[in-house]
């Protein structure tokens, strides 16, 4: 039967009996499975996955409860789009299958680590990851195994190979994408059981000749990809296609078209609220679309959708990016660390480990000798930085604010004096401050308020707050020594940053420099100067 067929359930639900009257825990997590498999709406998959969980846990075989929880970590993934939650569950998985001799569930909790890393842009480490599952899958496929594992290990194969492919293309290696591409079409073609990977070749196909410019060819890929994509019901990659094909029109010059398709897209974020961070642009091209036609009502919505997106996005990397380098990363390394430590027991091999640990050291020291010099590099620029800054303020360099959009002149005028004593007092300290909240101190909404900052500002809400906060905090810093005393949660709090991360990663994006390595340069700075600042207050 197909996958999602309500019809299986009278012979799922006799097997779900009879293993829980024998209790038998190992057929009642694969009848839980079948669930997940034949259910057609999402919630029902995720309870028969929650099921398989606690049945692997009753049965304490450790291969099978990472086996459960990999696929409620693929229901969060696949269906739901949840990135952290499934996250959540690959890492319990990871930690039951460390010892496990079972290799298939290695490396299928390999994959799905490594299609997490790829989503939060870390490409280079991801497609080491997709290359290992290759090795292992690909000669299994071919193998005089059972013809079911032969078909896991096919589709374990097929889908790294498509993962590896958006990592390749990422990484601006077409060559190597394009001869990956054509390996996958020749592995599928026209085989039903493969129709979903095959919708995934075709996509990248249609990607690859976009970015040649061949777009009637894009076009002739995507669609048969669109098809395939709709009925594997795979939302994330089907709106990816859609902005594509919308984007080959928009070049086409078939303008209506093209709009057809970008609205598909945010359909699909309506309906699921997710979005793939390539899928930004979607949302640029409609506002850009709508300012050329003067329709202020729907140019004012999707900046509204844009500034949604980012928030989602942003709420997924912040989440994401620690937790997989706390819990997977450094865990893998200190794994790797231990079983070195059992290898090199001997005497025999003790020399060897003092040479390796040696040369090591010697590599870091260079390392951090670069980073330091690095880092050094930064606190300079960042210093001719701000006493720029600090020239345009004592000579009273302005530059005069130009009327960018057809918005009522006196109300944007209104709104910029309003911006201008929000800035001058430091209001943007407030904490929990959020564009609807200024608005209302505006008096104005936050749609006609975001529309003003994003023309007169030149960025969004959040980016603009966050440069004025990492600005003031900055200029403290530089200004009064006694803020170089202060912790890095302090001087969140100072500048209205509510997460210690936040402020740190925030810090970087603006100034180039982690603050604390901000702190101890511009302590180092004073020491050599005897405690005496450069700066005027800016």
């Amino acid at each position: 039967m197909e996958e999602n067929s309500p019809k299986a359930f009278p012979f799922i639900q006799v097997y779900i009996n009879k293993a829980k009257k024998e209790k038998n825990y190992e057929k009642l997590v694969q009848g839980y499975k079948d669930g997940v498999f034949y259910s057609s709406l999402n919630e029902k998959k995720l309870k028969y996955a929650d099921s398989a969980v606690w049945a692997a846990k009753q049965s304490g075989n450790s291969d099978l409860i990472s086996t459960a929880y990999i696929e409620k970590g693929v229901v969060y993934y696949y269906h739901y789009k949840k990135y952290q939650k499934a996250l959540n569950e690959y890492l319990a998985a990871y930690e039951y299958s460390k010892n496990t001799n079972n290799e298939f569930l290695k490396f299928q909790n390999l994959y799905y680590i490594g299609v997490v890393k790829s989503y939060l842009g870390y490409y280079e480490e991801s497609a080491q990851l997709f290359k290992q599952c290759i090795d292992y899958y690909s000669p299994k496929s071919k193998s005089n195994l059972h013809p079911n594992e032969i078909f896991n290990n096919k589709k374990g194969y097929l889908n790294s190979l498509h993962q590896l492919i958006i990592c390749y293309r990422n990484l601006g290696k077409t060559k190597e994408a394009d001869s990956a591409i054509q390996t996958g079409l020749s592995e599928v073609k026209n085989d039903p059981d493969f129709a979903q990977e095959k919708g995934y070749f075709l996509l990248c196909k249609g990607i690859s000749d976009y970015k040649k410019n061949q777009y009637q060819l894009t076009l002739d890929h995507l669609n048969p990809s669109i098809s395939l994509m709709k009925k594997s019901g795979d939302f994330a990659w089907l709106s990816v296609g859609y902005f594509y094909v919308g984007k080959s029109y928009l070049d086409l010059k078939n303008n209506a078209k093209s709009i057809i398709y970008f609205k598909k897209v945010d359909s699909i974020f309506q309906k699921h609220q997710f979005i793939l961070p390539e899928l930004r642009e979607n949302y640029e091209l409609l506002i850009n679309h709508y300012k050329k036609e003067k329709n202020q009502e729907q140019q004012l919505y999707y900046t509204s959708q844009l500034l949604k997106a980012d928030s989602i996005i942003s709420k997924d990397f912040i989440y994401l990016s620690p937790k997989i380098h706390k819990e997977y990363d450094t865990k893998t390394l200190l794994d790797e660390k231990n079983e070195l430590e059992k290898a090199n027991s001997w005497g025999s091999f003790i020399i060897a480990g003092l040479i390796i640990l040696a040369v090591g050291l010697v590599i870091l020291l260079i390392i951090r000798y670069k980073n330091e010099k690095e880092i050094q590099q930064k606190y300079i620029l960042l210093e001719e930085k701000f006493m720029m800054q600090q020239d345009a303020v004592e000579k009273n360099v302005s530059a005069p604010e130009e009327k960018k959009t057809n918005l009522d002149e006196n109300k944007v005028e209104e709104l910029l004096r309003k911006l201008k004593s929000f800035e001058d007092k430091k209001e943007f300290t407030q904490k929990g401050l959020t564009i609807n909240k200024l608005a209302s101190q505006f008096g104005t909404n936050s749609n006609y308020l975001s529309q003003v900052i994003n023309e007169y500002k030149e960025v969004n809400f959040n980016k603009y707050l966050s440069e004025l906060r990492i600005h003031y905090i900055t200029n403290l810093l530089f200004e009064n020594r006694e803020y170089l005393k202060y912790g890095i949660e302090t001087l969140a709090k100072e500048c209205g940053i509510a997460s210690r991360q936040n402020f740190s990663d925030l810090f970087y994006e603006i100034n180039g420099i982690r603050p604390t390595d901000f702190i101890r340069k511009r302590k180092q700075e004073l020491d050599n100067k005897g405690g005496f600042s450069t700066w005027n207050a800016v």
